[in-house]
């Protein structure tokens, strides 16, 4: 049989603005639009970092968030991944609320403190040195409450120490439940470049029967994907991570689920077949879920 490709949409993210692409969702209105385009697309997840409807910075104002955990449950079969990233500038009470108010199938879980700049790779200019804080009694504490509420955690690994720092919990303590579930993002100046080295790296440093997607920032955003599916991985795409249907000529893409498209004929010509939200739910080993908490 065909191996199965889990596709995530990652809606929006923390850095791109409708002035970036004006699909970006902001109210709840538009996540559920972005959601269901992406299910029919091909998703069987979508990962959310809320929005004010108006300012469109993030933010986890429970209102906002409920209406848009209840509209893409009560609009699409997806499976939910919250994220506790938020934005470099939240607080960890902050980054904390989506997993206090709600419990969804899988939420981001970061074990390592990093720089997440922005710079200009023409002239080596450094436009935002800025820092994504994330303490290890911080991960501890996260970690806990997602096993608490049933919640698998995607461990978000902008480098090799974060898979280091995430065997050190599955060691020590009892949050991580096996099969783990690993993201490897690449293209973050920070964390690191995108080559065979690093992805092989990544792959032979989790633990036996781990299952992991690969996240490509901007313009490695398909490229990404293409060595996932080729891997034994799965794929992220989405507005979060890049805004552009065709980076050669720049062209951008009109909604999320114009970038799941491209991720799903990706997947069938690594000629393997696309996961269900019911099929994913099984490859990673989620619990069965009934509604938000």
């Amino acid at each position: 049989m065909p191996r199965q490709v889990i596709i995530t949409a990652a809606l929006a993210g923390s850095m791109t603005m409708k002035e970036h692409n004006p699909a970006v969702p902001y109210t709840p209105e538009e996540f559920v639009r972005e959601a269901k385009q992406a299910e029919d697309a091909g998703a069987a997840i979508v990962h959310i970092h809320f929005r004010d409807p108006v300012a469109g910075i993030p933010t986890t104002e429970p209102a906002i968030m409920q209406d848009v955990v209840q509209g893409i449950r009560e609009n699409t079969k997806l499976l939910l991944n919250l994220s506790t990233g938020v934005s470099l500038e939240s607080t960890l009470e902050e980054r904390k609320r989506p997993i206090v108010h709600h419990s969804p199938d899988m939420a981001s879980l970061n074990p390592g403190t990093m720089n997440f700049c922005t710079v200009n790779y023409k002239d080596g200019g450094i436009l935002a040195d800025k820092t994504y804080h994330n303490p290890l009694l911080g991960t501890l504490e996260f970690g806990r409450l997602m096993k608490e509420k049933n919640i698998k955690p995607e461990l978000e690994c902008f480098e090799p120490s974060h898979v280091h720092n995430a065997l050190f919990f599955f060691e020590y303590y009892d949050f991580l439940v096996p099969p783990l579930h690993f993201s490897f993002v690449f293209g973050v100046m920070g964390g690191v470049r995108f080559n065979s080295d690093m992805v092989n790296s990544f792959i032979h440093a989790i633990p036996a029967g781990s299952t992991w997607q690969g996240i490509g920032v901007g313009p490695l955003s398909f490229q990404v994907a293409m060595a996932s599916a080729i891997h034994g991985g799965h794929i992220r795409v989405g507005l979060e991570d890049n805004i552009y249907s065709d980076v050669l000529t720049k062209t951008k893409a009109k909604g999320n689920g114009e970038l799941v498209d491209k991720a799903a004929q990706i997947v069938r010509l690594a000629g393997c077949d696309i996961a269900t939200p019911a099929e994913a739910r099984e490859l990673l080993s989620l619990p069965r879920k009934a509604g938000a908490a």
